[in-house]
């Protein structure tokens, strides 16, 4: 394992009881699994085939005492360059099932929010537009209360389920949720959504996917959506749109090694090719300077960093 000191041959062994091979990858590059495309290795990877895989994998975790994390797409996410010395579940394919009765949809966490949007739109159920094209997973979602043009999962999220890391399991209803600008009850806890249930109204087929194809086209239009990224990087400021105050300071395409401040959109640092983290974050650390100190403005990551 290299550098990496909590993973072993026996929490290895103990793992692949329960899960497939294929499923457990030790010394995992975490720039495929992220779109940024950058950053570390973890000491290894579980991708769970299903839930029964998921619990298995962190009762033994839990048990072996080892850190770890939960990861959905990677939408959000900047391994440092060092790496990550502990687990990373990945919630993806095979935790992803959906379920519609009438106006809810039950899901689980690791279906794409895109793909969601599209049952959505084949169940004739509107609310969901505004999610159709952010590329991350569910459970990411919820965790980081997810938006865009107007909309967020605060507005269609009816309850979560939950699973605690002493393998209790928690419901919460949309009351104790905690959603917040880019936030929720699940930052901060020992929670891993499992299933989320989702209140939508019934809707015009037709006028649904207008609204999501007029979005995807502004999407497209400005935002460096064929670009790696993460996003819009920084949170929104009270008062301001982190976008503009980056352009307005005159760092809109900004270089710093392999990373730069998006030139169609400067809410957005883009992979130009072979950025390391490093590169992503002294790029990051010049526009905080720049800003706080032509504005007064304190610029936020929304992009979590790991490492």
């Amino acid at each position: 394992m290299g550098e990496f000191k909590t993973i072993n041959d026996n929490l290895i062994k103990r793992l692949l009881g329960d899960i497939e091979r294929d499923r457990v990858i030790e010394n995992a590059p975490m720039s495929k699994y992220t779109t940024f495309r950058a950053g570390g290795n973890a000491a290894l990877l579980i991708n769970p085939g299903s839930m029964a895989e998921l619990f298995s994998a962190v009762t033994i975790l839990k048990m072996a005492k080892v850190p770890y994390m939960v990861m959905g797409n990677g939408s959000n996410l900047l391994f440092k360059d060092e790496g990550y010395d502990g687990v990373v579940v990945r919630v993806g394919e095979g935790l992803d099932h959906v379920l519609v009765e009438q106006n809810v949809i039950f899901a689980e966490p690791g279906v794409k929010l895109g793909q969601l949007a599209k049952i959505a739109l084949e169940h004739s159920l509107t609310g969901l537009e505004f999610a159709s094209g952010i590329p991350g997973s569910l459970g990411g979602a919820v965790f980081m209360n997810a938006g865009a043009y107007g909309g967020e999962m605060k507005d269609v999220v009816l309850s979560t389920s939950s699973l605690r890391r002493n393998g209790m399991m928690r419901d919460r209803n949309r009351d104790n949720l905690g959603f917040g600008y880019r936030t929720s009850a699940f930052q901060g806890s020992d929670e891993i959504i499992i299933g989320v249930k989702i209140l939508l109204k019934p809707g015009h087929p037709y006028l649904i996917q207008e609204t999501m194809q007029d979005l995807l086209k502004k999407r497209n239009e400005k935002q460096p959506v064929n670009m790696p990224s993460a996003g819009s990087f920084f949170k929104r400021p009270e008062g301001h749109f982190a976008g503009k105050l980056i352009e307005d300071a005159g760092l809109k395409g900004l270089q710093v090694g392999g990373a730069r401040v998006s030139p169609l959109h400067a809410g957005f640092v883009v992979n130009e090719g072979g950025a390391t983290a490093q590169d992503i974050l002294d790029l990051m650390k010049v526009v905080q300077e720049t800003v706080k100190d032509k504005f007064g403005v304190t610029l936020e990551p929304e992009v979590r960093i790991i490492g």
